[in-house]
């Protein structure tokens, strides 16, 4: 079936339509990772946009569960160059088409991504819409001008979990040739296990690999909903809190920014992406919507204190304002591809984020580390 890409500045590309039939929007953005389009698709920072893979050829491994970042799809559509209708992955359980016509996932393939990947680089990230309705330019052109951004929008409500739950599992590892979980620290009938250092996270989107990462650092894990009062976090006596990852404008969680003022010198703190914009609105600084924003598994950031450098998985279209928090929050990295700010620490107290993702899935593991810094921040090293 023929479908179309419509942009808000009017241009059109026209391709094929996979996955499921019908019209959506959101913003375009493209993700330079060449593999780990399961992670990207169910990742939850994507809600509301819709990702171009710069890679040409995806769906060559189907989908199987184990890499799902969330239990579903949160992209509102998905566009590539070419996708493999036949996967070649003993782990594969379908194919991509069939996930995403599963979940309701409008996909568009068939045209020239480097060309729109380009427009998007010198024009910025823009609405768009996705529609098999491929004779209706004018009337699409016209739903992607008027389709809301992501300036000003709340995206973290329609992602958040409902009601606290603990995490117990570690990484995934191959035994016998079958994924299967690490369990470092064993559920007990509360589910928290016996690890000796007791984080609360705040889901703000927060991807499972993160939670993998906390377990395997050490760490037993309870999950709780963004409007968590910190109050509610305190008196559950935890070791640190950690501020996740997550869709949107962070100056637009107004819940999250008070909560975590209100946590800010009371507990260790460590906070990922949304989190570390979060961080920075809370302690007195500023963001701002980037121009295309950072997404894939390639992003080099320089250590400010060691020179040395990382690279890094990213998916964020906002930023931290650099020197906008004050004299007491020190910049700790930066990007060196555009400068912006990519991690900061409080002189004073403990509290520590970064803008990238340590914890990969899909990406490098050069900054893995930082989830041993927070396990020593806790216990006071």
């Amino acid at each position: 079936m023929k479908a179309v890409l419509v942009l808000a500045d009017g241009r059109v590309f026209a391709g094929a339509s996979f996955g499921a039939t019908g019209e959506v929007e959101g913003e375009v953005v493209f993700n330079t990772s060449m593999s780990g389009y399961q992670e990207v698709i169910t990742d939850p920072s994507y809600r509301g946009q819709m990702v171009v893979m710069t890679y040409p050829l995806i769906g060559n491994y189907g989908i199987n569960p184990e890499d799902f970042e969330s239990d579903r799809p949160h992209l509102s559509g998905f566009i590539i160059k070419e996708l493999s209708g036949i996967p070649s992955n003993w782990r594969s359980r379908e194919t991509l088409d069939q996930f995403l016509k599963r979940f309701g996932v409008l996909g568009i393939q068939g045209i020239d991504t480097r060309a729109l990947t380009r427009h998007i680089r010198d024009q910025g990230a823009q609405q768009a819409v996705i529609s098999t309705h491929a004779n209706e330019i004018e009337r699409l052109q016209e739903r992607a001008r008027k389709s809301p951004g992501l300036e000003g929008r709340d995206l973290v409500q329609e992602v958040t979990c409902r009601e606290p739950y603990d995490w117990v599992e570690g990484e995934y590892t191959l035994a016998g040739g079958v994924a299967a979980l690490k369990t470092p620290f064993p559920s007990e009938k509360t589910g928290r296990g016996n690890s000796p250092r007791f984080v609360v996270a705040y889901d703000f989107g927060v991807k499972r690999n993160i939670l993998r990462k906390l377990v395997q650092a050490g760490c037993r894990v309870r999950v709780v909903p963004a409007t968590t009062p910190a109050k509610e976090v305190l008196k559950m006596k935890p070791d640190g809190v950690f501020l996740s990852n997550g869709p949107g404008d962070p100056a637009a969680v107004g819940y999250a920014i008070e909560t975590t003022r209100n946590l800010i010198g009371q507990v260790p703190l460590f906070a990922i992406c949304l989190g570390h914009q979060i961080l920075n609105l809370a302690l007195g600084g500023k963001t701002f919507k980037m121009r295309f924003g950072h997404h894939g598994g390639n992003q080099p950031v320089m250590n400010l204190n060691s020179r040395k450098v990382e690279i890094t998985s990213q998916n964020h279209g906002f930023a931290v304002t650099e020197n906008s928090a004050g004299e007491n929050v020190e910049i700790t990295s930066l990007n060196l591809n555009d400068r912006t700010v990519e991690g900061i620490r409080h002189r004073q107290l403990p509290v520590l984020s970064v803008q990238y993702h340590p914890e990969a899935s899909p990406g490098p593991h050069d900054p893995g580390h930082l989830f041993e810094d927070f396990v020593k921040m806790m216990k006071g090293k």
